[in-house]
């Protein structure tokens, strides 16, 4: 069986890791380079890198700090925030990244899945989805776009069906609902969203204790569990994250001691 990944997201503003609550009242976290180096020796699988405003703001993700974050680090890293051409694509892979996230640009182009998909492979890909539940349509979520700024109207479940379609080798979903409530994930919406596609999904937005990691992935369905405040604060470790999920059964990685 495959294990299952513990994964830490650096959401940068302005050059500095953040933190908010359903995508708002953002809160400093520190230094991006610093806080990839911790999670590199405390046993992460990967990292995501996600410059949150890039989208909204109109610009590309800040090359030089996937550059310096890429020199200091190990394991896979995932880098998305207002990537929305090739060449754009391909210097961030230059600069070290290992996985690419694309979000507002998937929306925008759809296409840019796919000619990235055949030019860099599919497992290179990411679509990173953020979803809130529709209120006019129980059981049903819309995508949103720009840092979760913009509602699309595309339907959660075809979108996803959609892009791996096209070429997404892996879908970062984040429940845009649950997302810093430390509430837990949204189960409900990732085992819809798991049950129709073939790719792995990351697990993304409310983890708030142990259990909430093995329930996204028992319940969920979830390859990975990916989570910001709780590791950036020190609440919890990923060795503590892995533990648990070793105790449930759950293969993982090892942390190397």
């Amino acid at each position: 069986m495959l294990t299952k990944r513990v994964i830490p997201c650096l959401d940068v503003h302005d050059g500095r890791v953040v933190k908010g609550i359903q995508f708002v009242q953002l809160r400093d976290a520190g230094d991006p380079v610093e806080c990839a180096k911790k999670y590199d020796q405390a046993g992460a699988d990967e990292l995501v890198f996600l410059d949150i405003t890039a989208s909204h703001e109109g610009r590309q993700t800040m090359i030089h700090t996937v550059e310096k974050t890429a020199d200091e680090v190990f394991m896979p890293l995932t880098v998305g925030g207002g990537i929305s051409s090739i060449d754009h694509i391909t210097a961030l892979l230059r600069a070290g990244a290992d996985k690419i996230s694309l979000n507002t640009a998937a929306v925008l182009d759809p296409d840019l899945i796919a000619r990235a998909a055949e030019k860099y492979g599919c497992q290179c890909i990411v679509v990173a989805i953020d979803a809130r539940r529709d209120p006019a349509r129980p059981g049903h979520w819309q995508v949103f776009t720009h840092g979760g700024r913009r509602p699309t109207g595309l339907d959660l479940l075809e979108w996803a069906e959609r892009v791996t379609a096209l070429g997404a080798g892996e879908l970062l979903l984040t429940s845009m609902d649950a997302d810093g409530t430390r509430a837990g994930y949204d189960c409900d919406m990732l085992a819809a969203v798991t049950a129709q596609v073939r790719v792995p999904v990351i697990a993304s937005g409310g983890a708030g204790r142990l259990e909430h990691f093995s329930e996204a992935i028992e319940r969920g369905g979830a390859q990975a569990v990916l989570a910001a405040s709780l590791f950036h604060f020190g609440e919890l470790t990923i060795a503590q994250v892995k533990d648990h999920l070793r105790q449930r059964g759950i293969p993982v990685r090892p942390v190397a001691e």
